[in-house]
């Protein structure tokens, strides 16, 4: 290897030179084993001062294409120390680097390492100085990496990249993306339990008329999907006159009538008491997230169910005492206590709470036909 480098070191004419060291390079990639150490000598000999620019750039671009066809670890291997040279002088080598990056995100999506996929892609410099890259590959970038974070459920790392995304989303013509990018922003909301705003990005998705985006066909189930995500999201929302709006619409819409989830959309929109039973059937279609443990003990699941039974409870009494309606909620009567005042003083319920006499709460009827005006 060493002498073979140098001796292509010393050609004069740049055109024999590169056809010299691909001769190399085609002998180091089809050695079978791989030979990482030959590899990597390689490599150190491409970003030295030996070889110049236009010269390595050429090679550095031709190995990173050919990577692929290495084994798995042999390819993790080479191409993390590709990237740990290169990197004192990756400006002189950005298109290089992202190809290489590329290459390294493919292999961990096929073996189903999404965040490790995503890392490796975050790494390319999207507001390089020196590549002119467009607003379309940027966009791609941006919700690609966003929907690999969200394959671990990972909302933190995924909203960073779709908050850059949102600021190129709205001049893009690009309909594939674009429907890629809503898809993310309401899973994102979802993983964040902002539950109402998830429901209603949700249900923009599952109104597309298109069923052809370019070469890419809407399929019907993935709909259906966005409309059942909507539901449940609104199920678990936070009960009040925006959820109530919310309910509505969707009760309204037909195609709710079709869901399996339809049972309970029907119940908590006609504001009925939800019994165990059904609570237990319901949590069957949930998400991990969406049956998280709170601080309070409670999961997201039993605040949601509380607060709709609470609700609904205001419709059927006008005093019950706490101790009546902890056994009616099942949960214990100063827990029953510290849900309704939250409520009512967040305006999501209307009532008092007589701690004097200690008869309990006073619930006044709830209509949420002003808000529907």
């Amino acid at each position: 290897m060493e002498s073979a480098l140098a001796s292509a070191s010393s050609i004069a004419d740049q055109r024999q030179k590169i056809e010299q060291y691909r001769l190399i390079l085609a002998s180091v990639l089809s050695s079978s084993p791989t030979d990482i150490a030959q590899a990597k000598r390689f490599i150190d000999h491409m970003v030295s001062d030996e070889v110049p620019l236009v010269v390595s750039r050429q090679l550095l671009q031709s190995f990173a294409q050919e990577l692929g066809r290495l084994d798995a670890d042999a390819q993790k291997e080479i191409a993390h120390y590709a990237l740990k040279q290169i990197q004192p002088r990756v400006v002189s080598f950005e298109e290089q680097v992202s190809v290489i990056r590329e290459k390294l995100a493919e292999l961990y999506e096929s073996e189903q390492q999404w965040s490790k996929a995503a890392q490796m892609l975050s790494g390319i410099d999207l507001e390089s100085g020196i590549r002119m890259l467009d607003d379309a590959y940027k966009l791609s970038k941006c919700v690609h990496i966003a929907r690999l974070y969200l394959e671990d459920d990972d909302a933190v790392n995924a909203e960073v990249f779709i908050n850059k995304a949102s600021f190129l989303v709205s001049t893009s013509q690009h309909e594939v993306l674009n429907l890629q990018y809503k898809v993310c922003y309401a899973r994102i909301l979802d993983l964040k339990r902002k539950f109402l705003e998830a429901a209603l990005r949700y249900y923009d998705i599952s109104q597309i008329e298109k069923r052809q985006i370019g070469d890419e066909e809407i399929d019907e189930d993935a709909l259906e999907q966005a409309l059942s995500s909507a539901v449940t999201c609104t199920i678990l929302a936070a009960a009040g006159p925006q959820r109530s709006r919310v309910l509505a619409t969707l009760y309204k819409d037909e195609r709710c009538s079709k869901l399996k989830i339809y049972p309970i959309l029907q119940k908590v929109y006609l504001e009925r008491i939800l019994r165990k039973p059904e609570i237990d059937a319901f949590a069957q279609e949930l998400k991990a997230h969406q049956k998280a443990l709170l601080p309070d003990n409670f999961t997201v699941l039993d605040r949601a169910m509380i607060e709709h039974n609470l609700l609904s409870a205001s419709k059927l009494y006008t005093n019950i005492s706490f101790d009546e309606l902890g056994t009616l909620l099942g949960i214990p009567p100063e827990k029953a206590e510290k849900i309704a005042s939250r409520m009512i003083y967040e305006d999501r319920m209307r009532g008092s709470i007589d701690q004097e006499s200690s008869t309990g709460f006073d619930m006044y009827a709830w209509t949420c036909l002003p808000y529907l005006h």
